[in-house]
C-alpha cells in the first residue's frame, strides 16, 4: 500500500516538473526548418537587456547586435562602441556600462579613457596599461586606425584575455 502512495506521488512530480520545462509559446507542430545564407553566431554581454548568444546576419552592425539582444541597459556607456560597425565572427561583443553598479549606491561613474585619441599618459592612468602597453596602443592606432569595437583592443600586443578583462569598463572609442 505505501509502495504504490510512494510511486504516485513521484510520478506526480515527475509530471509536474516535465510541466514546468515545457514552453507554452512553442508550437507542438514547430518544424525545424534549414536557414540559408551567411549566418554567424555571435555573442553580446555587459549592458544589454538580454546577453546571450544571437544568429546575425552577415553585414549585420552591433546596432543590430544590442537590438535584437533587447537594446542597451540605461547603464550602458554609448561612447564604448560605434553602431555602425560591422559584426565580425568569432567576437563576442561587451557593451560597457557609465557607472559601477558593484559600487553600494551605483552612482560612481568609472574614469575613462580614450584609446583613440587618448596620449600614452592619459592612457596609463587605467590600472593595467603601463607604459609599453600604452605605446603599443598607439602604434597599432596609427597604423590601424581607429579602434571600432572594445575587443579590437585584443589584437594590441600586450592585451590578452586577462588584460582586457581588467580593462574594458574603463575605455570608450569616442
Amino acid at each position: 500500500m505505501y509502495k504504490a502512495i510512494i510511486a504516485i506521488v513521484i510520478a506526480t512530480i515527475v509530471v509536474i516538473f516535465a510541466f514546468t520545462q515545457i514552453d507554452p509559446k512553442i508550437p507542438n507542430d514547430s518544424q525545424i526548418s534549414v536557414v540559408e545564407g551567411d549566418y554567424n553566431s555571435i555573442t553580446v554581454s555587459g549592458e544589454v537587456n538580454k546577453p546571450g548568444t544571437y544568429v546575425m546576419k552577415e553585414g549585420d552592425t552591433i546596432d543590430d547586435l544590442i537590438m535584437e539582444a533587447g537594446g542597451p541597459t540605461s547603464n550602458a556607456d554609448a561612447r564604448a562602441y560605434f553602431e555602425n560597425t560591422l559584426l565580425v565572427a568569432g567576437v563576442s561583443y561587451y557593451i560597457a556600462p557609465i557607472k559601477d553598479l558593484d559600487d553600494i549606491c551605483g552612482e560612481v561613474e568609472y574614469e575613462k579613457v580614450n584609446v583613440n585619441t587618448d596620449d600614452r599618459d592619459t592612457l596609463m592612468k587605467v590600472n593595467g596599461i603601463g607604459t609599453a602597453v600604452a605605446s603599443a596602443i598607439i602604434s597599432y592606432r596609427e597604423a590601424n586606425g581607429s579602434f571600432t569595437y572594445l575587443e579590437e583592443l585584443m589584437k594590441v600586443s600586450g592585451i590578452g584575455n586577462a588584460t582586457f578583462e581588467k580593462i574594458k569598463n574603463y575605455i570608450i572609442l569616442r
